[in-house]
This record gives C-alpha cells, structure tokens and sequence, in this order.
C-alpha cells in the first residue's frame, strides 16, 4: 500500500496495470472452446481510464489509453482508432466528474464505472455502425459489456492501492 509521502511512480500505476490489462486480453482472445463455448472477451483496459482518472489526472494517462486502444484494435481486427477513442471518452467523461465520484462508497463506484462502460459500448458500437454501415450483434454486445462490467472490483483494488499515494489532487 502506497503511503502519502511516497512519490506517486508513473511505472506503477500506469505501466504495470497497463500491461496486466493487454496481457489478460491475450490470453483470453485465445480461440479456446469449453463445452463448446468460447471464453468471453471483457475490454480488460476498460478498468484503467476509469481508474486513472480517479487516482490522479495526468498527462500520461491519455496516451497510454490511446497506445492501448490501437492494440485492442489490431489485436480483435477492428477499424483502427475504435477502442482508442472509447477509452479517451471514459477517461474524459471520468475525470470530468471526479469530484463528483471522489470520496463515494463502492456502490456509487461501482454505478460510476458501469455507467462509464456503458458510455463506452454505446460509442463504440455507434463506431462500428458507422464504420460498417451495418448494426452489429446486440446480445454479444451486451455480453462483451456485461463481463467487462463485472471488472469493476479489479478496478476498485487499483483506485484503492494508490488512493493515497497522491495528495495534491485531493
């Protein structure tokens, strides 16, 4: 656990996270079938922006973001700038109203981050509508949305490790 006066270490909070995000997304992009089924596919990296916005706004941060949506994009063959650009939204939209989100239990957390998944879906699938000129499939959508929604304890743990870790932002 990170203490107030201890410098808040870009590799830490950003870095680590960042690649624990893209490796959980390779490793369950794995075309692997149990009974039949294939392993869902959450937008891991959607928990960062939420969290990062909410641990500390930061220079970085957007550019890490983008960095990682041209690999969500590359990795799941999608028109180029997709996830980049929801994650942008997220972390805009979040830090936006982090006043608003500073200080809350983790139920109000947890509504936070589901609306900010939401929001997130909601534009890339207006993305890919418009990319495509054709609707994508709404139930695997709402899948791909709820398992990613269901991140949001990992999440929290990550706003928690380092909620204290800034105070200047407080």
């Amino acid at each position: 656990m990170s203490t107030a006066s201890e410098p808040l270490k870009a590799h830490r909070w950003l870095l680590i996270p960042a690649l624990l995000c893209l490796l959980a997304t390779f490793l369950l992009g794995t075309p692997i079938q149990v009974f039949g089924l294939r392993l869902p596919e959450p937008v891991f990296p959607m928990i960062l922006p939420f969290a990062w916005a909410v641990i500390r706004p930061s220079i970085l941060a957007p550019f890490a973001l983008l960095a990682i949506g041209v690999f969500l994009d590359l990795f799941w063959s999608g028109p180029l700038g997709l996830w980049g650009l929801s994650l942008l939204l997220v972390y805009g939209a979040v830090l936006v109203t982090r006043n608003l989100i500073l200080g809350q239990g983790v139920p109000v957390m947890a509504a936070w981050y589901v609306g900010a998944v939401v929001l997130a879906f909601v534009m890339a699938y207006l993305f890919v509508m418009l990319d495509a000129k054709t609707t994508p499939d709404l139930l695997a959508t709402f899948w791909q949305l709820a398992v990613t929604a269901a991140l949001f304890p990992l999440a929290q743990r990550l706003i928690e490790r380092f909620e204290d870790a800034d105070i200047r932002f407080r």
